[in-house]
């Protein structure tokens, strides 16, 4: 391909990149035919967009192309077994951007591999939704830094093997952002990269279907502008405004900015609210086909132009709308490489509070597929945002209870407010019409340290802590740790003074790093040295059994007790069961169902040897074990 910035180019590199482009132009150009194939314009934004390719790959430091041809001959590299993720706000964990440079002896100490640095991009002033709503792309938020420093720290990172992950919001932007602002200023071409309005015929059209997503603080879905005279969709909240995806426009100036991202060290890139983007009457605007186009050609790009970086899908949606997101049918292996297991985390709460994995082992038997290609799922146990309860009514009713009840059981449970809670966490975004309740909390107080009023409570919450990690370690995937929880940090009630003026109830559980408490990491007498030592135990254990590629098989076992959930990871290095006991009780496992698992030398690899009661193995309280 004729094109001026590949012919001031070493002849070496040229070719490189056109091998890269014929390696995925399949992958490419069928989506963004699919997509813009029936506009009059369509081949010139093809051209458009390879020449934004051919830049791309030009202007790429030589460190990072290197990096790109390591992980082509590496193309499993985030999915072996000592990937550890680890999520910050970055004012919250250090202060600015520079700052994080103090504390790589601790991230390296507890042996991370990626860290996803919460929203870094310049938001909006004010009320931003934790800053994302972006106003632009191509600067880092004034208060962390600058661009040359987030490259410098990028540097840093990858210096110690750790790679950097950010937020990419692709449903939209803030309403400050240029390219809205030019739309406010009467740019014709420029609104046409939002979604407008003059009147409400058609927003009430959309609206009889879709569902509002903060309904306390930012009910309906479009707002009227008064300096454009128009109504706005704004999926979200007022101050984002939802961009229109079936303008190609904006596909070129999203892969511009991505690959410019990406340039400056980037090399994890969370694609934010994906399952918003296309919009079609007379459904919720959610998953829809079109979406998954999108995504591939954004994952074709990034091949062509910067190889070694991949993406994540931020899609908190049912199972059946989430596989297709790591890629399913026609975009098998092509979109993303990391997808959240919404499920897996919500699951783990659910069995926690009844003591029961029923439940957990239907879903996650029925509805997820074994592995994936080119793909694998970031395991969490908590993150920045609330937990919504994702059981559905069929999964609850094909066992023989109430979905509805089940919901708004786990909602109290982990409010405190039922009897024998051993959980404290608040309310977010209660709507009494549905009855839908969603829960905040930090990990470990959710988990019952901060109730913990007995030597025995504490030690069953700080079992509760390291069984889920045990579990997000092993499940296969990337676990993330998000910052604080490797600590047992709890919530934090004076979250308002913490929140810039934000009036999210979700900062009760995005608390400030307690450097103090990080101090006693080493103190197996506190809360925090025996959950951070225990947490380092399983990621080294983890590191150390290669079963655990993100790539091997994974089966989900029935188990002979309710309050056990177990699965086995195939691999060439043969079986290696995973179990886990929910519950504050002693459980047996006889030897036959050992056997029928798979496991014939009988070493749990996570812990000590296995406690033989007879023709039985007992699993004590929420202990967690990886048997050979």
């Amino acid at each position: 391909m004729p094109d001026p910035a590949l012919a001031a180019l070493p002849p070496h590199e040229a070719e490189l990149f056109e091998l890269r482009l014929e390696r995925s132009w399949a992958d490419l150009t069928e989506p963004f035919d699919r997509l813009y194939g029936h506009l009059p314009q369509a081949e010139a934004e093809q051209a458009r967009l390879l020449e934004i390719l051919a830049d791309a790959w030009a202007a790429r430091p030589a460190d990072l192309k290197a990096l790109d041809l390591k992980r082509d001959l590496e193309p499993d590299w985030f999915q072996r077994p000592g990937m550890v993720g680890y999520v910050f706000y970055v004012d919250r964990f250090a202060g600015k951007l520079t700052d994080i440079l103090d504390h790589l002896d601790y991230l390296e100490e507890l042996g991370v591999t990626y860290v996803h640095m919460m929203p870094l991009l310049k938001p909006r002033d004010g009320d931003n939704d934790g800053g994302y709503s972006v106003q632009d792309y191509r600067a880092i938020n004034p208060k962390y830094g600058t661009m040359s420093e987030f490259e410098a720290v990028t540097a840093a990172l990858r210096a110690r093997g750790i790679s950097t992950c950010i937020d990419m919001v692709l449903n939209h932007t803030a309403r400050e952002h240029d390219w809205a602002e030019r739309a406010r200023r009467g740019d014709a071409a420029y609104e046409a990269y939002y979604r407008t309005f003059p009147t409400r015929e058609i927003p009430d059209a959309y609206e009889e279907t879709l569902l509002e997503i903060f309904p306390d603080q930012a009910p309906g879905n479009f707002t009227w502008d008064d300096r454009l005279q128009k109504w706005v969709w704004t999926t979200f909240n007022t101050h984002q405004w939802d961009l229109n995806w079936e303008n190609p426009q904006v596909m070129l100036e999203i892969v511009d900015t991505m690959l410019h991202l990406a340039n400056r060290g980037a090399e994890v890139l969370r694609l934010d609210a994906v399952a918003f983007m296309w919009k079609r009457l007379g459904t919720t605007c959610q998953n829809q086909p079109e979406v998954h186009d999108i995504l591939q050609v954004l994952r074709a790009a990034c091949r062509i132009a910067c190889a070694g970086v991949i993406h994540k899908a931020e899609a908190i949606v049912s199972p059946a709308d989430l596989i297709p997101y790591l890629g399913a049918g026609r975009h098998t292996g092509k979109v993303g490489n990391l997808a959240y297991h919404n499920s897996l985390m919500v699951q783990f709460w659910s069995a926690l509070a009844s003591r029961d994995t029923t439940l957990m082992t239907r879903v996650l038997t029925d509805h997820f597929p074994t592995a994936h290609q080119n793909a694998t799922w970031a395991t969490y146990l908590r993150c920045h945002d609330d937990i919504g309860w994702a059981i559905t009514d069929e999964d609850a009713g094909a066992l023989g209870f109430s979905g509805a009840a089940h919901r708004d059981f786990l909602a109290e449970f982990y409010r405190g407010n039922f009897e024998g809670s051993f959980a404290r966490g608040g309310l977010f975004q209660y709507n009494p019409d549905t009855n839908d309740k969603r829960s905040n909390g930090a990990l470990a107080s959710l988990a019952g340290l901060e109730a913990a009023k007995t030597d025995g409570e504490r030690h069953d919450a700080i079992a509760r802590i390291l069984m889920g990690h045990a579990l997000i370690a092993s499940f296969g995937g990337i676990p993330l740790i998000y910052m604080g929880d490797e600590i047992g940090m709890l919530n934090d009630y004076d979250w308002a003074a913490h929140s810039d003026g934000e009036n999210d109830s979700r900062w009760m559980h995005r608390p400030m790093m307690d450097w103090t408490r990080a101090a006693e990491r080493t103190d197996e007498s506190t809360d925090a040295g025996r959950i951070f030592t225990g947490l380092k135990h399983i990621l080294d254990t983890r590191r150390a059994t290669p079963h655990l590629h993100g790539a091997n098989p994974r089966e989900i076992l029935a188990t002979p007790d309710a309050a056990l959930f177990a699965f086995r990871r195939i691999s060439a290095e043969g079986p290696l069961t995973c179990l886990f006991n929910v519950s504050e009780t002693a459980r047996f496992v006889p030897a036959d169902w050992w056997h029928a698992a798979g496991a014939t030398a009988f070493q749990n690899v996570l812990g000590s040897p296995l406690d033989w009661r007879g023709d039985a193995v007992r699993v004590a309280p929420y202990e967690a074990m990886w048997v050979l």
